[in-house]
């Protein structure tokens, strides 16, 4: 068997794999977006209250 017959049996046996890792990092990612924007706004709203204070 030579190397281009065991690329196409793998890629035409197996073509999704690897979906599954690129959705878990595309899912991270969302999170982490997520979570940067409600630190954010979280941040801004404690900086506005405190210049209240002061």
């Amino acid at each position: 068997m030579t190397l281009i017959e065991r690329a196409h049996t793998k890629l035409t046996t197996e073509p999704e794999r690897g979906s599954e890792t690129i959705e878990k990092v595309l899912w991270a990612v969302a999170v982490i977006a997520i979570v940067a924007i409600v630190v954010t706004a979280i941040r801004n709203y404690v900086t506005s209250e405190a210049g209240k204070i002061g």
